[in-house]
């Protein structure tokens, strides 16, 4: 059985907690002859942590050596690390086989020299933050969650659940995080290297008219996508249609089938195995140089170098 320790600290974001979920739906579909996972609630000094909703846990205190994996949550804004939590976590980076930090957690594993050297992540908005405070740690901002070797974080705090079955993965196979994905109504588990950000929910379009127009071009991307085809699309004419998309979304219809291009081939360059010429020709790239300046453009690095990055984030 795997000792799993969750870490509260004061002003702890609830949702943080979800992640236990995953565990506990992890024993329930595991099938042994006892659960996968001991799921413990932890604190620095154990007894009662008030979250930010102003509930109470009731907390075990922390003892490094007796956890296998110790997930540190996060609270809202910035957090503070005191240096007995700090020594308690390099205490738990000696002898623990992992600790993750979920979201802000990040910057408790970073107050405790535990990211000097690896690659990280934290939600978006506080990445620069973090790569302030740490500076030998190798902060990804746009990344649900990153795997360097025993030191897991995530993005925001449903990564957290993203990250949580990918230890599942690790511990129990791809099979049964699926089926745990599954329980929790999931739609899929995020793979790391998958971006924190989506095109459609940027573009924010709020008429029916575009968003059929962006749905449309969505699934269509292999085509040209002229103007004149997105218009037919949202049943206007192509001067209505360049007018109002603009209006909606701050982007003309070609930058924005572009960043759709981007997202898909990106999807495809870090979670398949499809060749690098067929990836450009299903995201409608004409040809694979086109599609590696559009990345150097957008992302500053090649496709083949993102390949790499997200399989380095797999269990």
């Amino acid at each position: 059985m795997i000792e799993l320790g969750i870490l509260v600290t004061p002003g702890h974001q609830m949702m943080t907690l979800a992640t236990a979920s995953v565990f506990e739906f992890a024993n329930a579909h595991a099938g042994g002859p006892g659960p996968a996972y001991c799921i413990r609630l932890l604190s620095e000094d154990g007894g009662l942590v008030t979250g930010s909703l102003g509930a109470a846990l009731a907390t075990e205190r922390l003892v490094p050596q007796e956890i296998d994996t110790l997930l540190v949550t996060a609270t809202a804004g910035l957090p503070d690390s005191p240096e007995s939590l700090a020594t308690l976590l390099r205490a738990a980076g000696k002898s623990c086989r992992r600790l993750a930090g979920v979201c802000t957690g990040a910057f408790h594993l970073g107050a405790a020299g535990l990211l000097d050297g690896r690659r990280a992540t934290t939600h978006w908005a506080l990445a620069k933050a973090l790569q302030e405070r740490h500076p030998r740690a190798h902060v990804e901002p746009d990344r649900i969650f990153i795997a360097d070797g025993p030191i897991w974080t995530s993005a925001g705090l449903s990564a957290g659940l993203d990250l949580a079955l990918g230890l599942v993965e690790q511990d129990l196979g791809r099979d049964l995080a699926r089926d745990v994905a599954r329980t929790l109504v999931m739609h899929h588990r995020r793979g790391g290297g998958q971006s924190q950000h989506s095109v459609l929910l940027d573009l924010d379009a709020h008429s029916d008219r575009i968003q059929n127009a962006l749905a449309y071009a969505r699934a269509n991307l292999h085509k040209s996508l002229t103007v004149d085809e997105l218009a037919e699309a949202a049943r206007l004419s192509p001067r209505q249609f360049a007018r109002a998309f603009r209006a909606e979304t701050g982007q003309t219809p070609a930058k924005a089938v572009e960043a759709l291009r981007l997202e898909a081939a990106r999807n495809l360059v870090e979670r398949s195995r499809h060749p690098l010429d067929a990836v450009a020709r299903d995201s409608g790239f004409a040809d694979p140089e086109r599609m590696r300046r559009a990345f150097l453009r957008a992302f500053g690095q090649p496709p083949q170098a993102m390949r790499r990055f997200a399989r380095a984030d797999l269990p």
